[in-house]
């Protein structure tokens, strides 16, 4: 029983730490809360997390989403929020070209120029996780392509389950 009661602990210690980081990474704070619940009820207005894969990415016969993300994308930049969606088939990540600090939804519906991170699961060669030397709770996954690029995400909300969702997509690929 006691056991059991510390794995719960742990799991809720990494959900805050998750949810903590992921806020901290935000130029304004008040204004990404605002937006997390606007994305949550846009969500449901759309008709689902998949419905609104199926609207941004031309999905291939057999192709499935695995998982959905809120994370950030590290750039020279700063950090870009979006939602990390990992499929069957690749790992993507749409952003406004133009006005990075637009939400998901609003290049939905606004048909808004959209950059996307897109990287087929073939053409990934590792996923690697680290972390913060001097804030643990600090998780950054990198991902390394067969031609030698990397990308940075970061500030996940639960980052052990976006991580071992990709890791697994990968080796199955």
């Amino acid at each position: 029983m006691k056991n059991m009661m510390n794995q719960h602990v742990k799991k809720s210690d990494n959900l805050v730490n998750g949810i903590r980081e992921h806020v901290r990474l935000a130029r304004r704070i008040l204004e990404t809360v605002k937006g997390k619940l606007s994305l949550g009820a846009r969500i449901l207005q759309q008709g689902g997390i998949e419905r609104i894969f199926k609207q941004l990415f031309q999905v291939t016969k057999g192709e499935k989403l695995l998982k959905a993300s809120q994370c950030y994308l590290s750039t020279t930049a700063g950090p870009i929020a979006g939602l990390l969606f990992i499929s069957t088939k690749r790992v993507t990540l749409p952003f406004a070209a133009k006005h990075p600090s637009n939400s998901l939804l609003q290049m939905v519906n606004q048909s808004d120029s959209i950059t996307r991170v897109s990287i087929a699961l073939r053409k990934i060669k590792r996923v690697e996780q680290s972390e913060n030397m001097k804030r643990p709770c600090q998780k950054y996954m990198e991902i390394v392509t067969v031609d030698d690029s990397e990308f940075w995400f970061m500030g996940f909300l639960n980052y052990q389950k976006a991580f071992n969702c990709l890791q697994v997509a990968v080796s199955q690929s």
